[in-house]
């Protein structure tokens, strides 16, 4: 039981998962001290559970220090590489309406940074015009997110353009000319072009 809690730590595993290919796989007989192959089940998946309930906390921090110093010595190291690739990512899926919406959350915190009173700050229409995007791959939801892209887009040339006439000169051509023409390529890049930009670099 020991043995199959280690297994089921080392290579994150549910108990069903555990249990049933442990009768296919030698190496977990092996590594849970059979001496010879077995075709049996070495339990129910449920007997996994009472047995955890039963060690407590203490017994099974035990299991836990022994799993680490199977490790041996890169167990002590004080940085640990880890493999994440087949963990789910907090990320999403970059299209044409959160970059707009980024480019207009960036334009508004540097003309909050330079003390600029912009004429409009476009908060509540963005954050209506988030939820029309909402679903759009919908066949009646695709209209309206067509519109509330295209508003996005021309939100955003607007905060762009009223930056460019209100910025000092100085800030503005040696320090965001380079990102006001990548914004404006990136609003005017549509979902079928061959080199489609990324806007990872500036924001």
């Amino acid at each position: 039981m020991v043995g199959l809690l280690l297994l089921k730590q080392l290579e994150n595993l549910s108990n069903k998962r555990l249990v049933l290919p442990f009768k296919q796989n030698p190496y977990y007989q092996v590594f849970c001290g059979l001496t010879a192959f077995s075709y049996d089940l070495p339990c129910d998946s449920t007997e996994l559970v009472k047995f955890r309930n039963r060690i407590g906390k203490a017994g099974f921090e035990k299991i836990f220090s022994m799993s680490v110093a199977l490790h041996g010595k890169q167990a002590l190291e004080e940085t640990v590489n880890i493999d994440t690739t087949v963990q789910e990512k907090n990320i999403t899926y970059p299209t044409d309406a959160k970059f707009a919406i980024k480019i207009i959350n960036r334009l508004s915190r540097v003309a909050k940074h330079h003390g600029i009173q912009q004429r409009r700050t476009y908060k509540k229409e963005v954050k209506g015009l988030r939820l029309q995007i909402r679903h759009f791959r919908q066949p009646k939801r695709r209209s309206p997110a067509k519109k509330a892209l295209k508003r996005l887009r021309t939100i955003a040339g607007i905060l762009i353009r009223e930056l460019r006439r209100r910025l000092p000169k100085y800030d503005l051509f040696e320090y965001y000319q380079k990102d006001f023409l990548l914004y404006e390529r990136v609003l005017a890049q549509q979902p079928k072009d061959v080199q489609r930009l990324n806007l990872s670099s500036v924001i």
